[in-house]
């Protein structure tokens, strides 16, 4: 496996493999990978030819007052997972090669999905993050020319906005959901799990709780979002400050106020300084 750091040359890489009609797999990730990251690059490399693990802390999808500067970075221990799951190609660019002009972001053009869908859940208060993940999942496409790129159902909405992203724009790509990997406690994956102290993990804890509730409140009859919000609302820990909890048709993202049919429940909230999201798919 090798570390690849500049666009061109990766990009030659990826079209060299094209032309000799070998499929290629893309894994976009943050880095600091764990089990959640692991299930999809295990995926892209039994389904493709060849599989690209991109690393980039991408600062455009972040705000003023977010955790850019401090979000964990591990490429070593990242190139050691890859290269034992038995990807071929790590992209690890610096955001002057991703973004040439990025001191002139006014300058840097943007790819800015519906507000209908950014108007809602994670993007009510991140407001730009999607137009920043619409951006460089765009570049990552537009470099690596995937046949199929890999996201996991933890970050629901992101998967549903760059699926419509991709079928809109026509992109030459699948997107493949991957399922949501949980600890062994019920707690979804996230890199930033790593900021959490032993008693703030357990206040986490409730968020995968309560929608394990709402779960159990559905297969017992209840289809009313209102009762079973409040029923997770009994759940979750009284430290962790709720952003949103809300419940989305699985189809199109519309607000539902009783589950007829697939649903999202997707709920972030803020256990100390830590935000974290999760989602649990009633219904079915």
């Amino acid at each position: 496996m090798k570390v690849i750091n500049k666009i061109e040359e990766i990009k030659k890489i990826t079209e060299d493999s094209k032309k000799n009609n070998k499929t290629v797999g893309l894994v976009p990730t943050m880095g600091c990978l764990h089990a959640g990251h692991a299930s999809l690059i295990k995926k892209s490399v039994a389904e493709n030819d060849l599989s690209v693990v991109s690393v980039f802390v991408n600062p455009i999808q972040f705000g003023p007052n977010e955790d850019y500067d401090k979000y964990p970075r591990t490429l070593d221990e990242d190139i050691k997972l890859c290269s034992e799951l038995g990807a071929d190609y790590i992209f690890a660019p610096s955001p002057q090669e991703m973004y040439p002009n990025l001191e002139k972001f006014s300058d840097l053009t943007m790819v800015a999905p519906p507000y209908k869908f950014t108007d809602m859940l994670c993007g009510k208060s991140r407001i730009g993050h999607f137009d920043g993940v619409c951006t460089v999942v765009t570049k990552l496409i537009n470099i690596t020319s995937p046949d199929r790129a890999y996201f996991g159902m933890k970050d629901i909405q992101q998967l549903f906005i760059i699926k419509k992203m991709v079928k809109d724009l026509n992109f030459s790509v699948e997107i493949v959901p991957c399922p949501l990997v949980r600890e062994e406690t019920g707690l979804a994956l996230s890199s930033r799990n790593k900021y959490l102290t032993p008693e703030a993990k357990t206040n986490a804890l409730t968020i995968s709780k309560a929608l394990f509730a709402i779960k159990s409140g559905v297969e017992r009859g209840i289809t009313d979002t209102k009762l079973l919000f409040d029923t997770a609302m009994t759940v979750l820990a009284p430290s962790i400050e709720l952003d949103y909890l809300e419940f989305v048709r699985a189809e199109d993202f519309e607000p539902v106020e009783s589950i007829t049919e697939p649903t999202i429940a997707a709920i972030a909230a803020k256990v100390g300084n830590v935000r974290l999201i999760d989602n649990i798919i009633i219904g079915e």
